[in-house]
This record gives C-alpha cells, sequence and structure tokens, in this order.
C-alpha cells in the first residue's frame, strides 16, 4: 500500500498489517510485525526527504515474513550504537533485536528500501493461496468424459464425399 508516512496513518498501517496477518492465520507475528512497520514508517516520517510518500508491502515466502517499507530518500539510514541515552537510531536496533533478519538497499535514484523478516509460524492453516482442492486418494481419478471415438476420414477418389477410413480407437 502506498501512503504518506504521518503519525495518523501509521496507527491505521498497524492495523491493516494486523488483520493480514489474522487472515494468514500468523497471529502469533502480529506483534512484532507491528512493532517493526511502526519503526521503519516512524523513520520515513523523521527523516525521509523530499516527502513522506513510501510504499509498505508484506510478503508470505515459505518460511518467512518480508515486510517491507520503500520510499523516495535515497540515503541509506545510520544505526546508532545501543547506548541507553540515545535518542535516535534506535528504533533500527530494535528492528535488529526483534527479527530474523533486516537490511537497507539503494533502489537506483528512486530511493531506498528498508525491510525485515520473521520467521512463519510452522503449524499454520494453509494461506488463502494454497486453498485448491487437492486429490487425496492414490487411486487415479475417473475421467470427466467417456472415451469418445473417433473416425479419421479421407476423401474417396470416385466422389467428393467423406468417407470413414478406420476408427482412431482400435476395437
Amino acid at each position: 500500500m502506498e501512503l504518506q508516512a504521518l503519525p495518523s496513518r501509521i496507527g491505521q498501517v498497524r492495523r491493516i498489517v494486523s488483520a493480514q496477518l489474522r487472515y494468514w492465520h500468523m497471529d502469533s507475528l502480529i506483534d512484532r510485525a507491528s512493532l517493526g512497520v511502526t519503526e521503519l514508517l516512524s523513520n520515513v516520517h523523521r527523516h525521509a526527504q523530499p516527502d513522506k510518500t513510501c510504499t509498505v508491502e508484506m510478503e508470505l515466502l515459505l518460511d518467512r515474513l518480508k515486510v517491507s517499507v520503500h520510499d523516495r530518500d535515497p540515503r541509506l539510514p545510520v544505526v546508532a550504537d545501543a547506548a541507553p541515552l540515545a535518542t535516535c537510531g534506535r528504533g533500527l536496533a530494535m528492528v535488529a533485536a526483534m527479527s530474523e533478519s533486516w537490511g537497507a538497499v539503494p533502489d537506483g535514484e528512486l530511493g531506498k528500501v528498508v525491510w525485515f523478516t520473521l520467521p512463519a509460524p510452522s503449524q499454520t492453516a494453509p494461506a488463502a493461496w494454497d486453498r485448491r482442492p487437492r486429490l487425496t486418494t492414490a487411486e487415479p481419478a475417473a475421467p470427466r468424459f467417456p472415451e469418445i471415438a473417433l473416425a479419421e476420414h479421407t476423401l474417396d477418389s470416385q466422389d467428393t464425399g467423406l468417407t470413414p477410413a478406420r476408427s482412431a480407437v482400435p476395437g
């Protein structure tokens, strides 16, 4: 989703992230994903130039959730040391501590992407994209239509009509 990283919008994004994770049956990731996306959006609000426009994406990969925020500022974030009196830069240290991995990559002249991953719970219901019918029997599925014997036709040399030449199915 694309948005302006304003304090009033950050709460809305947290609710959207929570709802999506509930839909994916990944409730155990809600707190960490919400905290991480809040920190990334807060950084866009505080530091991004020339504007606060950004895009938030969530990807459910095979064994992890990836949350990323793309903004238009090409400057990569600087992580301050986690000194107790530090008042700036601690958000990314918190993201690093609560996530499986994180990073920031330039996106050409279009800005940068800051992301983090969380391990996906192993005991979840299938994701929405994986809720398709499956064949559960070991026997081959019965054909949907009876086999139809097709006849090949050749042009009879004595007349212009078609005549059956042979059956396509033996028997």
